[in-house]
């Protein structure tokens, strides 16, 4: 383990968090075993931890065309892309949980063009990408791609917003140099 802080503003106490966050940020440790950092980085500011736990939760537990695995990989392509260390290596972690995969992440965030996925999955990262760096080109031809390869539209919503959210997350944890627990690393490699 790192002695190293995990972000450049103060983290609270878990002891002194509002009891909401407190009893979220409790219930996240007993399911991984550990606190994620993100969770105490961001309760340094509780209506924006509230704000942004319901539209990541909004985005990535909802139902529909895209698998957990799916979400997982377009936060760690985008987020690579994006150069945020905390995300890829978070959501690496949690994809190669979800994908029971122990390669996937890192090939994902490497060159996903070149990674054992499937064309469809392919067609999604390709639009992921093209909302992460260039939305304003979006056209019909975009959507017909992707109806091609099964996504309804409220699956390309949900492509664009999962996209969308995690540029904003991914700024913020490198504005606040958020730093990746160590027990990310080896999940889901074993």
């Amino acid at each position: 383990m790192t002695d190293k802080p995990i972000s450049r503003y103060p983290v609270p106490d878990i002891n002194e968090l509002p009891d909401d966050i407190k009893a979220l940020v409790l219930d996240v440790q007993v399911k991984a075993g550990f606190v994620p950092n993100v969770f105490l980085a961001l309760a340094h500011r509780p209506d924006e931890f509230r704000a942004f736990m319901a539209y990541h939760d909004a985005l990535m537990e909802r139902e529909g065309g895209l698998s957990p695995a799916d979400r997982e990989m377009i936060v760690v392509v985008t987020s690579n892309d994006n150069g945020c260390q905390y995300c890829v290596v978070a959501h690496g972690a949690i994809l190669r949980v979800r994908a029971k995969n122990p390669t996937i992440a890192d090939q994902v965030a490497v060159n996903y063009r070149k990674a054992d996925i499937t064309p469809r999955q392919k067609a999604m990262l390709d639009f992921a990408m093209k909302v992460s760096n260039d939305a304003r080109s979006i056209a019909d031809a975009d959507f017909e791609t992707l109806r091609h390869h099964g996504f309804s539209d409220e699956d390309i919503w949900d492509i664009a917003g999962i996209t969308a959210f995690f540029g904003l997350s991914n700024r913020m944890a490198n504005f606040m140099s958020m730093r990746p627990n160590d027990e990310f690393y080896m999940l889901g490699r074993t």
